[in-house]
């Protein structure tokens, strides 16, 4: 099959009668279960609970880009301030060697325009950012209901996988998911991030990646029992420099925009320099606090910016809630 690498606006998304009601759904169960493990760990976020590090940096947006990638943000060059909050991905606070998902998450202050949400001017251009070039799951749905499942602890899982895919397709699950969060980690400054799941660019859609510069330092080859002190290690001796970059949708075959389990095979384009100048996290208590306090969401962005996709619409209010229950929104 012959795929066009032209970048197209041609895109759509599909939304379900029903959406609405059932995001407003998992937004309760996730409400319950921010709530559960609250009670446990203190006042803290859904998923992505454990923050690792919290760095302050600038974002510079090159010149001369191509067509797809020349909106919001992108449209001319010019240099922003960043937050950035390094986290495990789980909803415990559970201890840096174990398996998870890793999250980069890039606040760009400072953005002029109206915001995604439609409710005024926005307030920055958030990126949120993990080690997997690709979403688990397809939708939300499967997505909320195995994190829900997961949350009452690996026997719940299992009892759950087993009715809803019968014996062999829970085994086929768990394999799946061992081998999503178990792959090799290299490390925050020196392993590839993605968004995953697509934002609008002005009338073109894209996914978001950010791979670091060489001179960061190799990736780290054994797992870490503190990621912080890996990173803020590094940190402490050098600016450390990523690249960020955007791939584009072509047609729907390809890169779908309701199908976040597919990884889009279109090349990318760097749009943006991130570095985060030499500094010492540890020696900054107030940015941790502030970083740990503050609201990292992909809604949180430029009208250019809106998230697309089943995945992200179910963030949009479940990461409200969310906020809520933590008394950050």
């Amino acid at each position: 099959m012959h795929m066009s690498n032209a970048p197209s606006t041609d895109w759509k998304e599909v939304v379900a009668p029903d959406e609405a009601q059932r995001f407003a759904g998992y937004a309760r169960q996730f409400a319950e279960l921010q709530a559960r493990k609250s009670q446990k760990y203190g006042a803290g976020r859904g998923l992505h609970r454990k923050q690792l590090t919290a760095a302050y940096g600038r974002l510079e947006v090159l010149g001369d880009l191509p067509a797809f990638a020349a909106q919001g943000l992108f449209a001319q060059p010019a240099q922003y301030d960043v937050r950035v909050r390094l986290s495990n991905g789980g909803m415990d606070k559970a201890a840096d060697h174990k398996p998870d998902i890793r999250g980069f998450a890039i606040s760009v202050r400072g953005v002029q325009g109206d915001s995604a949400l439609g409710n005024g001017p926005a307030k920055s251009q958030d990126f949120l950012l993990i080690n997997q070039e690709k979403f688990a799951f397809p939708q939300s749905a499967e997505f909320v209901d195995f994190v829900v499942a997961a949350s009452h602890g690996g026997g719940a899982l299992i009892k759950f996988l087993v009715q809803r895919h019968g014996l062999l397709g829970a085994a086929r699950q768990i394999a799946k998911t061992v081998k999503t969060f178990g792959r090799p980690f290299g490390g925050f400054a020196s392993h590839a991030m993605f968004s995953a799941a697509p934002i609008a660019c002005g009338p073109y859609a894209v996914r978001v990646r950010l791979v670091p510069h060489a001179s960061n330092g190799a990736p780290v080859r054994q797992v870490q029992h503190d990621w912080d002190a890996e990173f803020s290690g590094r940190l402490r001796q050098q600016d450390l420099q990523w690249d960020l970059q955007l791939q584009p949708f072509v047609d729907e075959a390809t890169t779908p925009i309701e199908d976040a389990s597919v990884d889009w095979p279109t090349p990318y384009t760097t749009v943006a320099r991130l570095t985060l100048p030499r500094q010492d996290p540890a020696a900054d208590a107030a940015l941790a606090a502030e970083v740990e306090a503050a609201v990292f969401d992909p809604w949180q962005a430029l009208a250019a910016h809106r998230p697309l996709g089943d995945v992200m619409r179910a963030r949009k209010v479940v990461y409200f809630e969310s906020q809520k229950g933590r008394g950050a929104a």
